[in-house]
C-alpha cells in the first residue's frame, strides 16, 4: 500500500519522523519530495516570496497531484497550528480535495475541529475522512 503524506511544511521535521514509522512497517510512504530541503530550511514556509518561487521553479504542486494520484491512501497529518487543534491549512484542503476525487481513501491523524467554530471543517467533514485520533497503528493495510 501507498502512503501519501499531506500537511503543514511548519511541520516537516514530524512528518519525516511519521514517514519512517510507516516505512518500517514495510509501507511504501510519499512525501513532497522537497522534505528534506523545507527541513533543512525551516524558515521556507513563513517566507512567502521564497516559498512562492521555490515552488514554482520545483513545479511542486503537480508533483504533489502526481504522487496523490499514485497513491492508494493519504493521511493528513493535521496537527495544531494558530491555535487550532486539527488544522489543515489551505493547500491540504486543495489536496484531500482531489485525494478525494480521484476516490482515494483518507485519514486524518487528529478530530477536526468543530465545524461550527472553523468552517472549513466542514468541507473537510464532507469528505468522510477516517479519523485515527493520533494513532498510526489504525492505518489498515
Amino acid at each position: 500500500m501507498k502512503i501519501m503524506l499531506l500537511g503543514s511544511m511548519s511541520n516537516a521535521a514530524r512528518m519525516k519522523d511519521v514517514k519512517l514509522q510507516l516505512e518500517q512497517r514495510g509501507l511504501t510512504v510519499l512525501a513532497t519530495k522537497d522534505l528534506d530541503f523545507i527541513i533543512a530550511n525551516p524558515h521556507m514556509p513563513d517566507d512567502l516570496d521564497e516559498d512562492y518561487k521555490h515552488c514554482i521553479e520545483n513545479d511542486i504542486v503537480r508533483d504533489f497531484f502526481d504522487q496523490i494520484a499514485e497513491s492508494d491512501v493519504v493521511l493528513a497529518l493535521n496537527y495544531a497550528k494558530n491555535g487550532v487543534a486539527g488544522y489543515c491549512g489551505t493547500s491540504v484542503q486543495m489536496e484531500l480535495g482531489l485525494a478525494y476525487y480521484l476516490r482515494k481513501k483518507i485519514y486524518l491523524l487528529n478530530p477536526l475541529p468543530d465545524y461550527h467554530e472553523q468552517r472549513w471543517a466542514l468541507e473537510i467533514a464532507i469528505l468522510q475522512p477516517e479519523v485515527l485520533n493520533g494513532d498510526l497503528n489504525k492505518i489498515k493495510e
